[in-house]
């Protein structure tokens, strides 16, 4: 036990999404025999307790990875609530259940070590993978509204993946697809740099949004018609239109990042005071 590590959202989850919950999974292969066995001797009740059981721990690893998910999306995002949904604590008491129930009620073991068993593996669960995140992430909001901050923030990803979609989809004019990216990238640039300071979502929220909206819109157009069927002005705008989206994006991160330094040099001079007094 004393070799067991901790899981770890920020180094465990992602490098490979088959290895989250893996151990649980693992679990489900001696219950999953067990189900077959007793189907191939035919023993009715036998199956039914041990397909019950095998459903049990496969709710648990099922719950434990919607858990874990959830958890490394928390960790990604500077600015989020927590989880809604207690799926890890769920699957800790599943665990627990399907440990008893395998134990006491399919197996042979009496009452008491059932229930042991399963305290331990409800613990056990605990100990290595922990319960759900509790403590928003909403640091450095201000008088700004958490909610304002959170829906600006979703809708403009919602926006860019839109677009992303359609860059994806089959782009002939790989001039019209680098500029795509390249305002998607600025796009991105401008969240990340809003998380910083949320305070700036006041201003930037319509330029944000508009801007995503109205890109998002040109390129869904774009891809209703046919390449071949697009005019050569026509397309000659739509670069154009994309210089300037690039352009006016390079402002507003200049002006974020001018309002950030502000900040900085106000709480500066602020507390130079706080120690002079």
């Amino acid at each position: 036990m004393a070799q067991v590590k901790k899981y770890n959202p920020s180094k465990n989850f992602g490098t490979n999404r088959a290895k989250k919950g893996f151990l649980l999974y693992f679990f489900l292969t001696p219950l999953f025999l067990a189900v077959i066995f007793s189907l191939m001797q035919r023993d009715i009740p036998a199956f039914g307790l041990n397909l019950v059981a095998f459903g049990l721990f496969y709710g648990a690893a099922k719950l434990n990875t919607w858990g874990l998910a959830n958890e490394h999306t928390y960790h990604q995002e500077k600015l989020t609530k927590a989880p809604t949904k207690p799926y890890k604590t769920l699957s800790a008491i599943l665990l627990g259940v399907g440990t008893f129930f395998a134990a006491s009620i399919a197996g042979d073991e009496g009452l008491f070590l059932g229930i042991f068993l399963g305290a331990i593996a409800s613990v056990g669960y605990v100990l290595h993978y922990g319960l759900d995140p509790r403590t928003d992430k909403l640091e450095n909001i201000g008088d700004v509204s958490a909610e304002l901050v959170l829906k600006t923030l979703s809708d403009a990803k919602a926006k860019i993946s839109g677009i992303e979609s359609h860059i994806n989809q089959n782009f002939k004019d790989l001039e019209l697809k680098d500029k795509l990216k390249l305002a998607v990238k600025k796009a991105e640039h401008i969240i990340e740099t809003i998380k910083e300071d949320p305070k700036d979502i006041r201003v930037s929220r319509k330029f944000l949004l508009v801007y995503l909206d109205g890109l998002e819109k040109v390129t869904d157009s774009y891809m209703a018609i046919d390449e071949k069927d697009i005019r050569k002005e026509t397309k000659a705008k739509l670069h154009q239109l994309l210089d300037d989206v690039e352009l006016r994006f390079d402002k507003e991160l200049i002006r974020l990042k001018k309002n950030n330094q502000f900040d900085l040099d106000v709480n500066i001079d602020v507390l130079q005071q706080q120690i002079q007094n």
